[in-house]
């Protein structure tokens, strides 16, 4: 985002782009425009699941420096919380409205959202999904995301060496019915790991929230005292699950491996609260995106397909046959 201390505007302006609202439609960016329509400035429009979580927060941020560099105008919207599907179905309804060339998205609801997705494409508009796909992902015109079947399959791999042949008593603290990332997630790390969801001794809902993520950990602890394995859709739950580990007295005998690779979690792995995390990268996600819009814009040339945006685990404590980065290489390219 663009600071200038010149007009008093410009000040009001970059104070309203930092501080949206949920759902709120907000424009930022710099002002005419380098590449154009015969319509105008180009607008290219930004729809997160949530403005407070901080990887969302971090991919508004490269799509904003992104927007600026290339000349065209950023609108966003996020969702009331995590799973506001009608709220996104109005933010796509209110940027189609507003003119904008192309959408990116981070569906809450990856079914839900497809009739909108398809309306705003019947008018021309470029769409394309950020970090979690759509079902179909042919909904979208593209998606520019982690492969998050991989990220899972790491933190999977990495616990079953940790683990050095023990007995495994796993719990999962997965995101929501529904949500293809975390569907992916889970199943990667079932599969990283050589399990089934029969070998799962107990699995609860946390949708990627701390506080939800002790509950969670408290009752998976009331239903199996003897669990020594967790893993967490993402690092806030995981932070939730040590801190229930803690007040049982369990924080050191109890395996926790987490997705995302902010820099709260990452600092989390170099205090060893959590063991390893796989690190996505939204920033470029999002950065991505808007290029791809402002291509359309020019030539009219969709971007297709899937692009893998990269994961990276991330750990202090490698493990023989387990390809890793440490924490120093982790908080040198978190986010948040």
């Amino acid at each position: 985002m663009s600071r200038t201390s010149r007009l008093p505007s410009s000040l009001l302006r970059a104070a309203a782009c930092t501080g949206v609202a949920a759902l709120a439609l907000t424009a930022c960016g710099s002002g005419s425009g380098s590449t154009s329509t015969g319509s105008g400035e180009v607008k290219v429009g930004l729809i997160t699941k949530t403005d407070t979580n901080p990887f969302f927060v971090k991919m508004k941020e490269g799509a904003e420096k992104t927007a600026k560099a290339e000349g065209v105008k950023l609108m966003t919207a996020a969702g009331k919380f995590d799973g506001d599907n009608a709220g996104q179905v109005t933010a796509i309804e209110n940027m189609v409205a507003s003119g904008v060339k192309g959408i990116l998205i981070t569906p809450s609801d990856s079914k839900a959202i497809v009739p909108a997705i398809e309306k705003a494409k019947a008018k021309g508009v470029l769409v394309i999904a950020l970090d979690t796909p759509t079902e179909p992902q042919s909904a979208v015109d593209a998606l520019f995301a982690t492969d998050n079947l991989k990220a899972g399959e790491l933190i999977g791999e990495y616990a079953k060496a940790a683990m050095k042949g023990k007995t495994a008593k796993i719990a999962a603290l997965d995101l929501a019915p529904g949500v293809s990332v975390g569907v992916q997630r889970h199943n990667g790390f079932l599969k990283g790991f050589g399990v089934t969801d029969k070998d799962v001794a107990c699995a609860q809902d946390t949708g990627g929230d701390q506080s939800k993520g002790q509950t969670a950990m408290e009752n998976c602890l009331q239903k199996e005292p003897g669990i020594n394995v967790v893993y967490t859709i993402n690092e806030p739950a995981a932070l939730g699950a040590y801190t229930a580990l803690k007040a049982k007295g369990r924080e050191k005998d109890v395996l926790i491996v987490s997705v995302d690779g902010g820099c709260t979690g990452t600092r989390a792995v170099k205090d060893g609260k959590i063991a390893a995390t796989s690190q996505q990268y939204p920033l470029k996600m999002a950065a991505e995106g808007v290029k791809a819009v402002v291509t359309y814009a020019k030539d009219g040339k969709k971007v297709s397909g899937y692009t893998d945006t990269g994961v990276t685990l991330v750990t202090d404590k490698a493990q023989d046959g387990v390809a890793s980065k440490d924490t120093a290489f982790g908080l040198e390219n978190c986010w948040g």
